[in-house]
């Protein structure tokens, strides 16, 4: 793979008019989202691109309206920049925006939803019970079994995860889930954790990941400078021919658009489970996307007009 791609050579960067880059938020994963909202910021303007910095608030789609912008790059990430609340808002106001839209959105951010849809269009994923208090947490370990992750069904970027492996953890990891909503009680895979980025029809170079504390959490996805990346992967071509398979197959049948990235575990026997998919993934100096676009010959700067020119309607295009 490589550049030619993703061939921008007709998108001209005047043609994308005042282009707000839209970060921050409410959200737990406000300080992410800054993070990779800087990055992509920083590349749209090194291409020429007049893109402004725009911190969301509540009424970021009349703000963006006010100001004249003609199209939005959101790098929101987690509730109500992902989960299809803002989309929904940018469809109102008229004002196009780069990635899925409002069901892909909201379907994606709900962890248990995706994971009944996906399963439902073939794609493997993990034994899964949705709970909202501690006995059906037990009831669910019970018929699940240990080991488990614990996580807020609605959340990103490791928020309020737990790794439990026997019954005396249950408590404290469903009160850390608890405080974000909805908790998902899931079976725990032991092999690696993959990563599968995808830009339009196309899934890049996989990428793989074992932190050094062994559970690829909040600090080991944005901060720890001992986490090992691996890509491309170190699988059997097989395997990595089916986890891309399986990528678009849940890529469409969740109904997202442009870009995503979508995380999968391998079991005991090396089999790959889908776990979650992202619609707007990190664009941090640590994040997945960026390394499995390097490897496969596709810049930073590429991907992000990549994304955003798909905001561009055909008349867009020809002028």
């Amino acid at each position: 793979m490589s550049d030619s791609l993703f061939d921008l050579r007709t998108f001209m960067p005047e043609r994308f008019g005042k282009v707000a880059v839209v970060m921050g938020g409410w959200s737990a994963e406000r300080e992410v989202s800054l993070m990779s909202g800087q990055q992509v910021f920083d590349s749209l303007t090194s291409a020429g691109v007049d893109a402004h910095a725009v911190d969301a608030g509540r009424d970021i789609a009349n703000l963006l309206k006010e100001g004249g912008f003609d199209r939005a790059f959101l790098i929101l990430h987690g509730r109500g920049g992902e989960d299809g609340t803002l989309q929904g808002a940018l469809e109102l106001a008229g004002i196009p925006y780069t990635g899925t839209g409002v069901l892909g959105s909201a379907l994606c951010m709900d962890k248990w939803r995706s994971k009944n849809l996906v399963s439902l269009a073939g794609v493997t994923t993990p034994v899964a019970r949705i709970v909202h208090s501690l006995a059906e947490t037990q009831q669910a370990a019970t018929h699940i079994g240990y080991p488990l992750v614990i996580k807020p069904t609605l959340e990103g970027s490791s928020i309020g995860v737990g790794m439990v492996d026997d019954e005396s953890q249950l408590q404290a990891a469903f009160d850390e889930a608890q405080r974000y909503g909805p908790v998902l009680v899931e079976q725990r895979m032991s092999g690696l954790e993959i990563a599968a980025s995808v830009i339009g029809n196309t899934v890049l170079p996989l990428v793989s990941m074992t932190p050094a504390s062994g559970f690829y959490d909040y600090q080991a996805k944005y901060f720890a400078d001992d986490t090992q990346y691996q890509c491309p992967v170190d699988l059997p071509l097989s395997t990595q021919e089916r986890i891309q398979d399986m990528a678009l197959q849940a890529f469409n049948a969740l109904s997202c658009r442009t870009w995503a990235r979508i995380d999968f575990m391998l079991d005991a026997l090396g089999a790959p489970n889908f776990i979650e998919c992202n619609t707007a993934p990190g664009m941090t100096s640590h994040s997945l996307v960026p390394i499995a676009a390097r490897q496969a010959g596709v810049e930073f700067d590429t991907v992000c007009l990549q994304i955003l020119s798909d905001t561009l309607t055909a008349q867009e295009m020809a002028a």
